[in-house]
């Protein structure tokens, strides 16, 4: 009985110390529905561009300058920046929800080095992509994105799960590996954004939320 107790005191030792160190209140069915809504505006990107003329456009690899003199650029834009507004919203009402089941602080110290570590990376990632898309090298957008992103997402597992630092890495290698296949961008975006959210949302939420 005594041992027990022991064990006990160390378990609940053990949990404080990583309450106070890692923000663990993030919400892994926002991470679902961050995926689904990455494919719903992949799917919307790929209507959008099968009805560009194809002399204006090779495949999806946007190799051409013309591309960039329409307003589908803008219609892109519009689409990817609805996305991530929705994935945003979602994720914080969520994770402010769990966040007050479980009594957890929602902007404390670690929440705030949590977001800090996770967009240091994808606001460099964000510029440099601008920087590509400067120079005509739209092909690399998209690696560019699941690179910097999956880096944002390791750089910041430190102050959260440590599943998140899996998904990250998953990201950067989806992501090189679609520099080879620069036609095929959008796909690897949708696997990425899209699959690879909803995969690791679902494992999250039933490891950690339906505790």
């Amino acid at each position: 009985m005594e041992a027990n107790k022991y064990l006990d005191d160390i378990t609940e030792i053990k949990n404080i110390m990583n309450r106070s160190s890692r923000f663990i209140s993030l919400s892994g069915m926002s991470g679902v529905l961050a995926g689904i809504y990455a494919l719903i505006g992949a799917a919307l990107a790929y209507i959008r561009l099968k009805t560009f003329s194809s002399a204006n456009y090779d495949g999806f690899s946007g190799r051409s300058s013309a591309l960039w003199g329409t307003d589908l650029i803008q219609d892109l834009i519009l689409i990817a920046l609805v996305v991530v507004v929705l994935a945003a919203v979602t994720g914080f009402l969520m994770t402010l929800n769990k966040s007050k089941k479980s009594g957890e602080k929602i902007w404390d110290a670690t929440s705030k080095r949590l977001v800090a570590n996770f967009l240091i990376p994808l606001i460099a990632g964000g510029i440099f992509c601008l920087v590509l898309i400067q120079y005509g090298a739209v092909g690399l957008v998209a690696p560019a994105t699941l690179v910097f992103y999956g880096l944002a997402c390791v750089n910041a597992s430190k102050y959260t799960m440590g599943d998140v630092r899996y998904m990250g890495l998953a990201f950067v290698i989806i992501g090189l590996i679609s520099t080879q296949f620069i036609g095929y961008g959008l796909y690897f975006w949708a696997l990425g954004f899209g699959v690879f959210h909803i995969i690791y949302g679902a494992m999250m939420y039933f490891k950690y939320d339906r505790k």
